[in-house]
């Protein structure tokens, strides 16, 4: 090979690993400023579940094995969120190529940078959760079902992996990705009737799901010797049930009633969800709490509640379903004192004490100073964009950009379906939507790119 063909290929090469570092930098931000990767609450399950290598409520398995294999066996937790940076960039990169804009280097990072500002994305990249799995199961989905033409054959492996690594990391990522199956049917049979161009795949977006469904029970009962999904879900629609009052209404009419022990305590149940599953003094916890057997009889009660009063329970899930969709803010609860992961990190991962205890979020460097002003961008960015998919879904059909208009409908039920799936059958709460807007904001700079190409008489890109 001459020298004049080698100094191209070394200058791409380089270029490659600008744009990765500056993305990466971008999306790695918030954890670096905080000096140790974020993490919430429910971080220390997600680690427990593989120190104590059982099913922990709410908690996948599966996202701790990750967390254990990316942080070298707890060496390091910057592993996990570098890997989990480098994921976005990848189906960032993806996106644009597969929809005929520019993908190089400089495209990827100046994309990579402006969403990282005006999007709460670097504080879902940057966190010990499986948040970010959810936007990045939604695109993988859309690409295996829309674009498949496009993709190489190790894209489309590589996709279907990491949907279904998504769907095993998180139930609600599960239950998503279900509907957006749903979608993808949908989507094939009015693409046909309307004659459109674009070529909508049903069977690997439909196999993709089969398998979550199917793995899941089975790896556990491999792994840990207890078949079944990740536990807990019934008592997260219990919970909402709470919240809107109907689990008292029932226990009112009905108590006393047989095998249900919730009866004797119906007099402490409390206002809300939260207050419900976290308390010390909630009922929830006398019944047994997470570990003590009390998913049952709440899996019993909830049955019975929503069968009862089937009217208030459709108007209450589109009530949370609606407030779900504009609760959008970035940085709920990383604030506040997460005592189940500080205990597993300066306890049980010793070594990592030092550098978790002295970080910013665990000196309260984390809270309205950082959030309110960060959050004036991201909440306007953020409903403004989800507002502008049904217009770009309407124009771009109208103007037979099928491609456009069916992504952003996509994305759109993407978002619908998750406002559902964790405000209806859980509880409204900010993180669930935030985690997964900003891909909204990925579909209006995709469209406006498309405009302004337009515009300029550039046209798309060749496939």
């Amino acid at each position: 090979m001459s020298g004049a063909a080698v100094a191209p290929r070394w200058r791409r090469g380089a270029a490659w690993l600008a744009a990765l570092a500056v993305g990466c930098l971008a999306l790695l931000a918030p954890a670096l400023w905080n000096g140790f990767a974020l993490v919430f609450f429910d971080t220390g399950g997600y680690v427990g579940s593989v120190l104590e290598w059982r099913l922990v409520p709410g908690r996948s398995l599966f996202y701790g094995l990750f967390l254990w294999l990316t942080s070298l066996g707890w060496l390091t937790f910057w592993g996990p969120i570098l890997v989990q940076s480098l994921l976005v960039l990848w189906i960032l990169h993806l996106m644009l190529r597969c929809h005929r804009l520019p993908s190089g280097p400089l495209p990827l990072a100046v994309l990579c940078t402006t969403l990282a500002l005006v999007t709460g994305v670097s504080w879902y990249a940057g966190q010990l959760m499986p948040d970010i799995l959810v936007s990045l199961t939604v695109l993988a989905l859309w690409l295996l079902g829309c674009r498949w033409p496009q993709l190489a054959r190790g894209e489309r492996a590589g996709l279907a992996v990491l949907a279904l690594f998504g769907m095993l990391a998180h139930m609600s990522c599960l239950a998503l990705a279900m509907g957006l199956a749903l979608v993808t049917v949908i989507l094939r049979l009015v693409a046909a009737n309307r004659g459109w161009a674009m070529e909508v795949r049903v069977l690997p977006a439909v196999a993709v799901v089969l398998a979550g469904l199917l793995l899941m029970p089975t790896l556990h009962r491999v792994l840990v010797g207890q078949g079944g999904m990740t536990p807990g879900g019934p008592v997260w629609v219990f919970g909402r049930l709470v919240q809107d009052g109907l689990a008292q209404r029932w226990l009112d009419e009905h108590c006393p009633a047989a095998n249900v022990r919730l009866c004797a305590l119906r007099e402490r149940l409390p206002a809300t969800a939260d207050e419900f599953l976290w308390a010390e003094t909630s009922p929830f916890r006398d019944l047994g709490g997470w570990e003590g057997g009390a998913e049952p009889e709440l899996r019993r009660l909830s049955r019975q509640v929503v069968t009862a009063y089937p009217a208030a329970f459709a108007w209450h899930s589109l009530r949370f379903t609606g407030e779900q969709l504009v609760r959008v803010a970035t940085g709920e609860d990383l604030d506040e004192h997460h005592a189940a992961t500080r205990g597993v990190f300066s306890g049980l991962l010793a070594g990592t004490a030092p550098a978790y205890n002295a970080a910013r979020q665990q000196q309260g460097g984390l809270g309205a100073q950082v959030f309110v002003p960060l959050n004036r961008v991201h909440v306007s960015v953020a409903l403004l964009a989800t507002l502008a998919l049904a217009l770009i879904a309407i124009a771009g059909l109208r103007a037979h950009r099928s491609a456009e208009g069916l992504l952003a409908l996509f994305v759109l039920a993407a978002l619908l379906g998750n406002s559902f799936i964790c405000g209806a059958l859980s509880n409204p709460h900010d993180r669930y939507q935030s985690r997964l807007v900003w891909i909204a904001v990925l579909v209006v700079l995709m469209a406006a790119a498309h405009r302004i190409r337009s515009l300029r008489g550039m046209g798309p890109l060749p496939d």
